[in-house]
């Protein structure tokens, strides 16, 4: 095939072979099998022809007993004309009707974390090699393949990796009514949970006694296959996956862009609390305190906040802290408004503040992205992508599930610098490969042997 550069292997499948190749060497063999039922073959290579010459020549050296035991040996030349043609799935693409199936994935929120994690996710796991093209729209991707069998393997992977539901259709294309073949186009939708990390979000009454007796404000620390919540107040963890979310589902009560800064007027490590009746599990990487807080855009009054944080191990007077204000929001969700107000923290404190261009400067690691169409690109992307990346730099656990791979045009630093914010170590990145000769016999690289 002239676009895909597959060989056909009779009696209908394309193999990708390289010059020079075993594969290319047996399916050259096959064509003259007949040829050879008399003899025994004994040895067969290749002989260099020019890539473009659409000419493979074989050197065969063959045996065959004659008179008396006599064993005869000959080695003889098979020259071979590469024909080129169009494959069906090529064909298919040419004619823009190439795929069979669609998955659109969909996620009804307004930052993007999920969706670039998951991205890397399908990166290091290569299930966007079957994929014929990938449309990035505004909500959500796009994966289009030539079977649905393969549509069907990434949507188990998508439920194996983040919580999510999904249903499937399909359209009838053609009817054959003498060979009763139908041909449908099949179409998967996976809705992924509209939580993100560092949401804010209220618990139903219901789940949050099911989980232990949580308070019903709890932040979300981390979205794996499963949402990942703390209790600011009490750092009782729990564990959210799919199915629970959609028989009781919740909303987040902020959106990114209401982020507040606040600064540490005074904080006091807190000793752990006696637990509840029924209580669950709590965190151990994460210290309860109690602190005294002020926006930075008030430093001119004397108006502070008290407020429980899940942050005591990383926050010390007089840094800079990003939160939700709660005591002077109106919050329009169902169960926040049946709570009772002394329930309802004044402020919910998220993560420590760094500044973002100085992280920028020391960043000495990338990522790889999925190519794909784009709509068009919208001015918060890379806000919201830089977002991801000090989240990648901060979360040991979410970092082992991604491709880091090292960046050779930033010079390295000692990882023992303890100021500053948190860093990727050298240790935990890949080498980025690059190959500098055209293993398939370009113009002016070595043949394969």
């Amino acid at each position: 095939c002239f676009l895909c550069h597959r060989y056909l292997q009779p009696p209908g499948t394309w193999i990708q072979c390289t010059l020079e190749s075993r594969e290319l060497l047996a399916l050259c063999l096959k064509k003259i099998k007949a040829s050879l039922s008399k003899v025994r073959l004994i040895d067969a290579g290749f002989i260099w022809t020019e890539p473009h010459s659409k000419r493979l020549k074989l050197k065969l050296t063959v045996q065959k007993e004659v008179i008396n035991g006599a064993v005869l040996q000959q080695v003889f030349v098979v020259e071979y004309i590469v024909q080129s043609q169009m494959c069906e799935d090529c064909h298919r693409i040419e004619a823009k009707d190439f795929w069979k199936a669609v998955v659109q994935v969909r996620q009804k929120t307004l930052h993007k974390k999920t969706f670039y994690y998951l991205e890397q996710l399908i990166l290091k796991h290569r299930l966007h090699q079957n994929t014929l093209r990938i449309k990035e729209i505004h909500d959500g991707l796009d994966f289009y393949y030539s079977s649905k069998q393969q549509a069907q393997k990434m949507v188990d992977f998508l439920q194996c990796t983040v919580p999510s539901r999904s249903k499937s259709s399909q359209r009838l294309i053609s009817h054959d009514i003498h060979s009763n073949v139908y041909n449908y186009k099949s179409t998967f939708s996976v809705e992924i949970v509209p939580i993100c990390k560092d949401n804010v979000v209220c618990l139903s009454p219901k789940l949050a006694q099911s989980l232990g007796n949580m308070s019903q404000i709890c932040v979300c620390i981390r979205v794996t296959s499963t949402i990942h919540l703390i209790d600011p107040s009490t750092l009782q963890i729990a564990e959210i996956d799919g199915n629970t979310y959609w028989r009781h589902p919740f909303n987040s009560l902020f959106h990114p862009k209401q982020l507040e800064e606040f600064i540490i007027v005074d904080i006091n490590r807190v000793q752990e609390r006696k637990k509840g009746a029924g209580a669950g599990a709590r965190s151990n990487k994460h210290t309860l305190a109690e602190a005294w807080v002020q926006k930075t855009s008030e430093l001119n009054t004397d108006h502070q906040y008290f407020c429980c944080t899940h942050l005591g191990h990383v926050l010390n007077p007089g840094d800079l802290v990003l939160g939700f204000d709660l005591a002077n929001c109106n919050l329009n969700d169902e169960f926040a408004n049946k709570m009772n107000p002394h329930n309802i923290p004044d402020v919910v404190l998220i993560k420590k503040s760094y500044d973002r261009t100085k992280r920028q400067r020391r960043r000495n690691w990338k990522l790889k992205e999925l190519e794909r169409d784009r709509e068009g690109t919208d001015t918060d992307d890379e806000r919201q992508y830089q977002d991801f990346l000090e989240d990648l730099e901060e979360d040991e656990a979410i970092r082992k599930n991604v491709n880091i791979y090292r960046n050779a045009d930033i010079p390295v630093e000692s990882d023992t610098d303890d100021d500053g914010p948190p860093r990727i170590s050298l240790a935990e990145m890949l080498e980025d490969l690059h190959i500098s000769q055209d293993a398939t016999g370009g113009e002016g690289a070595n043949m394969m042997t």
